[in-house]
């Protein structure tokens, strides 16, 4: 029997992030437990939509053609006047649906569906564990392993592994019991709500997902099922009370959604108000307790940079895991990780989704398409399949090869080839 040099990994938090990570350690033969606070999984409406530069790690956990299958491959991204909701400029993501073999179109399923296929890929397929009221308080560590603290129904425990990873979220207790209160970034002074919608948005023109600009009333509606429900996420006025929310909900949509639809012309399903945060921890390790995801960096949802950039943590995270697990890499690979992670959040999330808001709620709207060059841009390619396809490869940099540096790979540039980029 081969050595290894650990044992097992402990997963905080159920959700996507996690899920993802523990479908693709255990894949590879590594001993995996996911601990849950809650007794089940979240049901709140979240994202949705993974960016093409999430679907090789999809892909790689077995499970893109089965979100697929149950969800759809959206394509259609374009920015509309609020006044008119008249096409401004777009892209075509149906240009990747055939990249070098690939389908790299954006996927997309409701988030808690595709975490209950994952939950039934990680317990079905492999036989993983998953332990629900298993609330993590704190962590510890010493040379030898890590552990967590735990509150359970049963009282509480200490639970040991190797390494403790955690994908808990925005308010992780993983994090906080690393490094306290300590989370740099900000908090957007705007306020915005998620809902859930069925609405004819087909007789109005809208697609896959559109961005209408305004200063206030800015919003984004999104085809998010096949059967035609729309996530709609819009401004609202910050200090407001959830109860006020609630009951400036019907007004708002008369307001902006084209139609200016009255109760009773459209289904509203679900209903959750958000802040907006750009925040990114130190560092994504310290010692033998590692994050990922929300837990390691926030930012605000215009453009799914958070939910893919996630993603793309679990996968580098798994491959550095990988790569010790199988000898090919010592432990300092992990310290890359965390180096390399932070860089992609500080050099491509935080400023790219930034610019997003900023662009949906910019204060003059009209003059944006001669002002932005990401506008600009698009303009261009509007009519050129491949030069649509070069801006969404772009999107790749957010990928990093971690196996370019194991140990039988020196000097070797791993995944596609391209500098970045991923398995």
């Amino acid at each position: 029997m081969v050595e290894r040099p650990f044992k097992k990994i402990l997963i905080v938090g159920a959700g996507p992030s996690g899920l993802l990570l523990a479908i693709l350690l255990a894949k590879h033969g590594i001993p995996t437990e996911i601990l849950e606070a809650s007794h089940e999984l979240d049901k709140q409406p979240r994202a949705a939509i993974y960016g093409s530069a999430a679907v090789p790690d999809l892909a790689r956990a077995g499970i893109i053609e089965e979100v697929r299958r149950r969800g759809m491959s959206p394509t259609s991204m374009c920015w509309r006047r609020w006044a008119d909701h008249g096409w401004i400029t777009g892209m075509d993501g149906a240009c990747m649906a055939d990249v070098d073999g690939q389908d790299l179109r954006m996927a997309c399923l409701v988030l808690d569906q595709l975490d209950q296929l994952m939950l039934e890929e990680f317990e079905g397929r492999h036989h993983g564990t998953v332990r629900w009221r298993h609330r993590v308080v704190d962590t510890g560590q010493d040379e030898d392993g890590a552990w967590v603290h735990v509150e359970t129904p049963e009282g509480r425990r200490q639970i040991f592994a190797d390494y403790v990873v955690g994908c808990d979220g925005a308010t992780s207790q993983v994090r906080k019991s690393v490094f306290g209160d300590e989370f740099p970034g900000f908090t957007w002074d705007k306020q915005i709500v998620a809902t859930n919608v069925y609405y004819d948005f087909d007789k109005y023109g809208f697609k896959d997902s559109s961005f209408v600009l305004h200063p206030e009333h800015f919003y984004m509606a999104a085809r998010i099922t096949s059967d035609g429900l729309y996530r709609v996420t819009y401004g609202e006025s910050p200090g407001l009370s959830w109860e006020e929310m609630k009951a400036r909900q019907p007004w708002k949509y008369e307001l902006m959604l084209p139609g200016h639809p009255k109760p009773g012309e459209y289904k509203l399903v679900s209903m959750s108000p958000y802040k907006m945060h750009q925040r990114c921890a130190p560092a994504f390790r310290s010692g033998r307790i590692l994050l990922a995801a929300d837990a390691a960096h926030l930012c605000n949802p215009w453009g799914g940079m958070g939910i893919t950039g996630g993603f793309v943590d679990v996968g580098g995270l798994y491959d550095c895991l990988a790569g010790i697990w199988d000898g090919r890499a010592d432990d300092s690979i992990l310290d890359l990780y965390s180096e390399k992670r932070v860089q992609k959040w500080r050099d491509i999330i935080n400023p790219v989704s930034s610019d997003n808001f900023r662009r949906v709620s910019d204060p003059d709207p009209d003059s944006l398409p001669k002002r932005d060059p990401v506008m600009q841009a698009c303009i261009k390619a509007e009519h050129d399949p491949e030069l649509q396809r070069q801006m969404y490869m772009a999107g790749f940099a957010l990928r990093y090869d971690f196996t370019q540096h194991y140990k039988d790979r020196e000097g070797v540039n791993g995944g596609s080839g391209k500098e970045g980029e991923g398995k």
